[in-house]
C-alpha cells in the first residue's frame, strides 16, 4: 500500500496557483488573499474525497474522515501559509500528504477504528505578525486573548482584524481543545537542513523540537547632520544596533549552549538618509535551542548585552519579548512506531532533533506528537531554491500513511 506520486505532484502544483511570484518563490501569508484561495482549494479537497469540514475561531482548519467508533481521532497535518518570497514546501507537502493519506485508505475501502482528521493549521510563519505557530497554539490554549491586539503587521492590521477580514471569530477559547481529545498527532515536513541529504538518508524521525525566545527592539538614538556632528557627540542607533547584532552572534555561536542560535533577522533604520546618523533602529532577535537551560543562558546574556550598550552609548533601547516558547521532546511511543514502520518499508532512517519550529510542539501535552522529516536539497528552505524531490515527499508519506494506520486501528 503506498501513495500515488503523481497526485502528490497534482497537489503540488495546483497549490502552487496561489501566491506564486513572478521573480520565483511563493508569498503566501498568513490571512492574506493568496493564503484565503488556498484555504478555499482545501476545504474543496476536503469535501470531494468524503471529509466533513470544520474550522476553528483561529481558521484552523480540519477534514474528519469518521472511524468505526467515536473516539479521539488521529491528527495529521502541518500548514500552508509561507515566508514572503519563500518556497512552496516547507509545511505543505504535511497537509498533501494529509489528503493523500485519505485517498488511499478510501481506495483501499479501509475502515478504521479511529476517526482520522487532516488539518491546516493558521499561520505558523511568523513571517505577518512575528509569532509563529498561531493556529496551534490557540488549539493548545497557549495563545493569550490580549495577542489579538498587540500583535500587528508592518501595514498596522492586528491580528483580530486579520482574522474577521477573514470570517473568523478570533476567539481563542474557542478554538482551544481539551488534552484526551486527541489519540496522536502526527507532522510530515520537510527537514529544513542538510543533514539527510547529506546522509543520503530517505527519512528522519523528530525526537525533539527547538523553540525560540524573540524580541522587538528599539534603539532610540538621535538624527544628526552626518558632516557636523563629531564623532565622540553622535547617539548613533545604527552603531548601536551593530554591535548588538555581533553580539547576539557570539553569544549564541560561543557562550551558550551547543545548539543554540541565535539570528537577527531585520532592521528597519531611520531616517535613512547617507548623511543624517540614525536616530532610529528596530531590529528582531531570534533565539532558539533544543534545551530551554541553555536558551535561557542565550536570552539573559542578550538583554545583559542591550542594557550595556544603552548604558555605554548614552541612548535608549527598549525591547518586547514576544514569544518564549518550551523546546519539547516528541513521543516516545511515536518515535518507535514510525521507526518500526520504517524498518519494515525498508526506507533508512536518522532520529534527530528539530532546529525549526513545527505547529507540533504545541501539541505536546494534548497528544502522543510525532514528526516526519524528508530531505531537502542543499538544506535550502525560506527561500526561493526551496526545493524537495518528489520521490523523497513519496518515502515520508509512505510512513506516514502506515503509521496513520496503526494508530487509527488502536
Amino acid at each position: 500500500m503506498r501513495v500515488s506520486q503523481q497526485r502528490l505532484q497534482n497537489d503540488l502544483e495546483a497549490i502552487g496557483r496561489f501566491g506564486r511570484l513572478e521573480k520565483g518563490g511563493y508569498s503566501r501569508l498568513a490571512f492574506t488573499e493568496p493564503d484565503r484561495q488556498a484555504r478555499n482549494w482545501l476545504q474543496q479537497q476536503m469535501r470531494d474525497i468524503g471529509l466533513d469540514v470544520s474550522i476553528d475561531a483561529l481558521g484552523n482548519i480540519r477534514g474528519r474522515r469518521e472511524g468505526k467508533q467515536d473516539l479521539p481521532p488521529v491528527l495529521i497535518g502541518s500548514h500552508l501559509d509561507t515566508v514572503p518570497e519563500g518556497g512552496n514546501y516547507d509545511g505543505i507537502i504535511g497537509v498533501l500528504a494529509g489528503l493523500e493519506v485519505i485517498r488511499v485508505l478510501n481506495e483501499q475501502t479501509i475502515k478504521t477504528e479511529r476517526p482520522i482528521e487532516v488539518v491546516n493549521f493558521s499561520a505558523e510563519e511568523s513571517s505577518r505578525f512575528s509569532v509563529a505557530t498561531l493556529g496551534s497554539k490557540a488549539m493548545a490554549g497557549k495563545l493569550a486573548p490580549e495577542s489579538l491586539q498587540s500583535l500587528v503587521d508592518k501595514e498596522g492590521c492586528t491580528l483580530q482584524q486579520a482574522l474577521h477580514q477573514c470570517g473568523y471569530s478570533g476567539e481563542p477559547a474557542a478554538a482551544r481543545i481539551a488534552p484526551g481529545q486527541l489519540h496522536a498527532f502526527l507532522e510530515l515536513h520537510i527537514e529544513q537542513g542538510p543533514v539527510l541529504e547529506a546522509g543520503n538518508v530517505d527519512v528522519g524521525i523528530v525526537t525533539a523540537i527547538a523553540a525560540a525566545t524573540r524580541f522587538r527592539v528599539t534603539i532610540e538614538g538621535r538624527a544628526d547632520h552626518s558632516g557636523n556632528t563629531p564623532m565622540g557627540m553622535r547617539k548613533d542607533a545604527l552603531a548601536a544596533a551593530s554591535e548588538i547584532v555581533l553580539g547576539v552572534e557570539q553569544i549564541c555561536g560561543k557562550e551558550a549552549g551547543e545548539r543554540t542560535v541565535g539570528t537577527v533577522g531585520y532592521q528597519h533604520i531611520s531616517p535613512g538618509a547617507m548623511n543624517v546618523v540614525p536616530g532610529r533602529v528596530e531590529l528582531g532577535i531570534d533565539i532558539r535551542d533544543v534545551k530551554m537551560a541553555d536558551k535561557d543562558v542565550a536570552v539573559a546574556k542578550v538583554i545583559a548585552l542591550m542594557k550595556g550598550v544603552a548604558q555605554r552609548r548614552d541612548l535608549k533601547i527598549d525591547y518586547q519579548q514576544l514569544c518564549n516558547d518550551q523546546p519539547v521532546e516528541l513521543s516516545p511511543k511515536i518515535i518507535d512506531c514510525l521507526q518500526k514502520n520504517a524498518d519494515q518499508l525498508h526506507l533508512s532512517s536518522l532520529q534527530m532533533p528539530s532546529g525549526a519550529g513545527h505547529d507540533a510542539m504545541n501539541l505536546v501535552g494534548l497528544t502522543d506528537v510525532g514528526m516526519i522529516f524528508v530531505p531537502s536539497v542543499d538544506g535550502v528552505s525560506h527561500n526561493v531554491a526551496e526545493f524537495s524531490r518528489m520521490e523523497d515527499i513519496c518515502r515520508g508519506s509512505d510512513l506516514l500513511l502506515h503509521t496513520v494506520l496503526q494508530l487509527a486501528q488502536e
